[in-house]
């Protein structure tokens, strides 16, 4: 930034001559003049003007200016790394260059390799030397995205970790999604990123939707609207930054993953207006940047069975048309199967540029869909002028949060703003405030003695470090306690062995992981899980219940006395049941979804803090 011109001010002086002439008697002098004088009588030069900066449509139009038909064409795409480098995976990594400085494609996702359903995360620094060696071999700045649903924490470790989004509707606060807005951007700007997949608009009122569930902010479209709206200002208050709603035309009211199939969302226009699309609505009076397409056909409004990321009903029609979005329109992942099932990479390019789409995310070969496009236009099918739409509003984009003249980030800084320990106080707090006691038979909660109690906490990987927060939160707590911190990949044998370890136990408390994992199919719980609960409600013994993560698995247990659900798996979530089962913390969330058969809307039980609790033996 230039330096502030420093006023220059010059003072016009002379020589007084005083002249041999008589004074008349009692006629004062002239007085003298005083600095004070000088100055009013000073003439000040004008600062030269500060030159006023290129507007983003200035910008966009020297970028376009500079790239060719095809390379404007290539700022559509956007493709994934993980943080390889030219050592760990030099294909890769050889391809990726290429497309960069060969192709100038317009960005690049963080996604994660997952090693038995375990996401390998590359560190803070990693991405931020990735980042900016990548932007520095581009012709044209990158956006660089993230599916940053839990904060930077879903893509790179040691960054703040919040609970999933349905946890937030607990606590009935919005702020809490505005601080998350708020903490998310900052910490990825200092990482690099700069476009936010993130917040999750759809309205989960389907308990058997295996792929959104706690990912979405509730089933009521109100909670939805207030907690998506909040993200969004949070984030642009905090950075530049552009966020994403997703998954429009809404992914909540479905029962199958679009990474496996392409779904259906069934309803009429009436239903679709109220329901699903009143979280977008929301999001784009908000001023959302972007809005992300889901792979489901929604035949009350395209009856050709089109799935909505190739629409043009849906994306120009509803998008464009009606709502009156301007931003972003951004498509699901092209390698998932709900469109790779039924169309070429050729083929979904082309088609969902035909309905309005602007960034082609993840195609499965970014070469063949470039390709495609191109070979579009040469055969009368697109326009050039109708890329050129789109690669204009992404460079207005990449501009409007300076990405001209801030692309590189300074390494150094990261230790300042990203995982700080206010960050982490704060995701905590949200965390704690989330915790829902649905079912407590017999007051069980707050366990008000320990002894004969075995802690079975039940993991759906070896590989991860899931359960070791709360077995250290038990341990803490409760000393002598038996804890059984088992993981799916256990057999049979070792399960009944644990099983016979805890059989004369006086009441168990079974914290059981079930997270939502694109390719599962489900959110049920692993493997011979449910058989080990079944077994533990046969013994007739009080059993405590936690669901962390699906809030829903109260429907598979009925039986179980007491029922508490964090709706998370991350570890502020097993810290947070750990303080509630021992009645060190207040718990007041309330249900943002119903468990069908089991409880309602808003239900939860309030459990007063250590400060309001009655301790046996304690003086008034």
């Amino acid at each position: 930034m230039a330096s502030a011109a420093h006023l220059s001010v010059l003072f016009l002086t002379g020589i007084s001559l005083l002249a041999a002439v008589p004074v008349k008697r009692n006629v004062r002098p002239a007085p003298r003049k005083t600095s004070a004088t000088k100055q009013k009588q000073a003439v000040a030069r004008p600062s030269p003007a500060k030159p006023i900066p290129p507007t983003p449509e200035q910008v966009a139009a020297k970028w376009m200016a500079d790239l060719s038909p095809r390379e404007r064409a290539a700022q559509l795409i956007v493709v994934p790394f993980n943080g390889f480098t030219s050592k760990t995976r030099p294909k890769e990594y050889r391809t990726l260059v290429r497309l960069v400085q060969k192709e100038h494609i317009g960005g690049l996702i963080l996604i994660n390799v997952v090693n038995g359903r375990v996401a390998v995360k590359p560190s803070p620094r990693d991405v931020a030397n990735f980042a900016n060696r990548m932007q520095g071999m581009a012709k044209v700045p990158l956006l660089i995205s993230g599916d940053l649903e839990r904060g930077a924490s879903m893509r790179v470790e040691a960054t703040t970790v919040f609970p999933h989004a349905m946890a937030l509707t607990a606590s009935r606060d919005p702020d809490t999604a505005r601080r998350e807005g708020e903490i998310t951007a900052r910490e990825a700007r200092a990482l690099g990123i700069q476009w936010i997949f993130f917040p999750d608009a759809d309205v989960n009122n389907n308990p058997d939707n295996p792929i959104i569930n706690i990912r979405s902010f509730g089933e009521n479209p109100d909670d939805v609207s207030a907690m998506v709206s909040a993200f969004i200002e949070g984030a642009h208050a905090a950075a530049p930054i552009m966020v994403t709603a997703k998954h429009f035309p809404g992914h909540g009211d479905t029962a199958t993953d679009t990474h496996m199939n392409m779904a259906t969302l069934s309803g009429d226009r009436a239903r679709l207006e109220k329901v699903e699309w009143a979280p977008f609505r929301a999001a784009i009076r908000s001023g959302v940047d972007s809005l992300m397409s889901a792979h489901i056909s929604v035949p009350s409004i395209d009856p050709s069975g089109s799935p909505a990321t190739l629409s043009a009903k849906l994306m120009s029609g509803v998008l464009r048309d009606e709502m009156g979005f301007k931003g972003l329109l951004v498509t699901d992942a092209l390698e998932m199967k709900g469109i790779a099932n039924g169309f070429s990479t050729g083929e979904a390019a082309v088609r969902a540029v035909e309905a309005g789409v602007d960034v082609l995310l993840m195609p499965p070969d970014a070469d063949v869909a470039l390709d495609a496009l191109m070979a579009a236009v040469r055969d009368g099918r697109l326009k050039q002028e109708r890329l050129d739409d789109s690669a204009r509003r992404i460079l207005e984009a990449k501009a409007r949060i300076g990405l001209d003249a801030n692309k590189i980030v300074d390494v150094r800084r990261i230790p300042a703003s990203v995982n700080t320990k206010e960050n982490n106080l704060a995701a905590q707090e949200i965390s704690d405030r989330s915790v829902t006691l649905v079912r407590n038979t017999g007051n069980l909660l707050p366990l008000a003695d320990p002894r004969g109690t075995t802690f079975f906490i039940l993991t759906e990987s070896s590989r991860s470090h899931e359960g070791n927060a709360m077995k250290g939160e038990i341990k803490r707590r409760a000393p002598g306690a038996q804890i059984e911190l088992l993981h799916a990949g256990m057999s049979d044998t070792q399960l009944t062995a644990a099983w016979e370890r805890a059989r004369n136990a006086r009441q168990f408390v079974v914290a059981a992981f079930s997270s939502v994992s694109a390719y599962r199919g489900n959110v049920a719980l692993s493997g011979s899980y449910p058989q080990l609960v079944q077994n533990l409600v046969a013994t007739k013994k009080p059993v405590v219940l936690v669901a962390l993560g699906n809030p829903y698995l109260l429907r598979s247990f009925p039986e179980v006395a007491a029922y508490l659900t964090t709706y998370s798996t991350v570890p502020p979530a097993e810290i947070s049941a750990a303080r509630a089962l021992f009645g060190d913390i207040a718990v007041n969330g309330k249900l943002p979804i119903t468990i069908p058969g089991q409880a309602a809307y808003m239900e939860g039980i309030s459990l007063p803090g250590p400060a309001l609790r009655t301790v046996v033996g304690s003086k008034p």
